[in-house]
């Protein structure tokens, strides 16, 4: 049998769960994970004692002993964590579907439990940040993430005559998202162009709302077959296409030396996801896409396929993200605006809109695209209802 056959729509994640998001909670990783878990448990209506198979992050501090543990599952007969931070959001799901689908699980749990509004700052600490290719930029001051990101959308503006302006047309959408999210740490806080533009660099060309929050908080969703999601208290949404990527030669955020560093992760990625899926990017109705920092929108929508390459900056005008727009995009509000918690969010927003429950709802949503960290090692998802 075809893999595609293996997986098409064979699983569906059936309970979705959060904790609160804020820059300080006083609980600890592991209390929060196990809320978000149990929460999503509930949402699904299925017992813990029925858990056998986990999905985290190698990032995750929690470990599934731990969390099998608090939370009362069985015997577990499944289990992986995925690396490169924001890049194994998506893939979490994915392992998860890939065992129901084979047989090795029946009740799957994946989460992502983050303190990093209220924890260290991994950034500061230089030598702790040597393997390779770090070793090569990183003592010559490419600390952080933006530092490396902000010479990549250096080049892409460079390349493609791409500016602030379209920048600020994806903050701006994720913004007004969370202004419509009770739940998001920036919702009621409205954003403009003159705030953005008289912002504070962070690492220039990338200014303090071209990067995504500090969070604390937790999220979990919870798969089964698709047999048994016609019976579980919500509705069901399937995930038609799963894929990975990491491209030949590739060095993470830091792929300067690449022939062609503007064509990331998410080309390899897509290549996958669209060859295993009956729809194609014009049959996505909404999009969650990992936004980090603003300049991996236009990246991603070109690698994707719903523009040409060099047109992602200009997808973004008229309003394109916006609700009732091209290809509405991260409507809980995003990395950038509701919280991140290494693009968990975004799966879990996916998962609402096709229940028709999100807060920015896009009228008969079906299909939707969610994807995880652009620039490193990635994953996507392609969700149905």
């Amino acid at each position: 049998m075809a893999r595609e056959d293996v997986m098409k729509d064979a699983t569906a994640i059936v309970g979705i769960g959060q904790t609160p998001f804020a820059k300080r909670l006083p609980e600890s990783e592991k209390a929060l994970a196990c809320r978000a878990v149990l929460q999503a448990l509930d949402d699904a209506g299925i017992s813990p004692s029925e858990v056998d198979g986990f999905a985290s992050y190698t990032m995750e501090e929690t470990d599934e002993v731990e969390v099998a543990k608090a939370i009362g599952a069985g015997d577990v007969t499944f289990f992986s964590k995925v690396g490169y931070g924001g890049g194994g959001s998506c893939a979490t799901v994915a392992h998860l579907a890939a065992a129901l689908a084979t047989g090795q699980a029946t009740v799957g749990v994946a989460w992502r439990s983050r303190k990093r509004g209220s924890g260290p700052r991994p950034w500061r600490n230089t030598t702790a940040q040597l393997p390779t290719p770090a070793q090569w930029t990183r003592p010559f001051g490419l600390l952080r993430p933006a530092d490396e990101i902000g010479m990549l959308t250096r080049r892409y503006m460079h390349e493609y005559g791409a500016t602030r302006d379209h920048l600020f047309n994806v903050a701006l959408a994720c913004r007004n998202r969370a202004n419509q999210n009770p739940a998001a740490m920036m919702y009621e806080r409205p954003l403009t162009r003159e705030m953005y533009m008289t912002s504070r660099w962070i690492s220039e060309p990338l200014c303090l709302f071209d990067n995504c929050l500090e969070t604390d908080g937790a999220l979990a969703c919870v798969l089964v077959s698709a047999d048994r999601a016609r019976d579980c208290r919500r509705k069901p949404v399937y995930v038609h296409s799963a894929a990975q990527g990491l491209p030949a030669q590739h060095h993470g955020m830091v792929n300067y030396w690449c022939d062609d560093p503007l064509r990331g992760p998410a080309w390899t990625a897509a290549q996958q996801l669209w060859k295993h899926a009956d729809f194609t990017p014009q049959d996505v109705d909404v999009a969650q896409i990992y936004d980090a920092f603003t300049a991996l929108i236009p990246l991603s929508l070109e690698g994707y396929g719903f523009c040409g390459r060099g047109e992602g900056a200009a997808f973004t005008e008229g309003g394109a993200l916006e609700v009732g727009g091209r290809l509405p995009l991260n409507t809980s509000g995003g990395g950038l605006s509701e919280a991140y918690v290494h693009g968990f969010n975004l799966i879990t927003e996916g998962v609402r809109q096709l229940r028709g429950t999100s807060t920015a709802q896009v009228p008969d949503a079906a299909t939707c695209l969610v994807t995880a960290g652009e620039g490193v090692p990635t994953s996507a998802l392609l969700l149905r209802s």
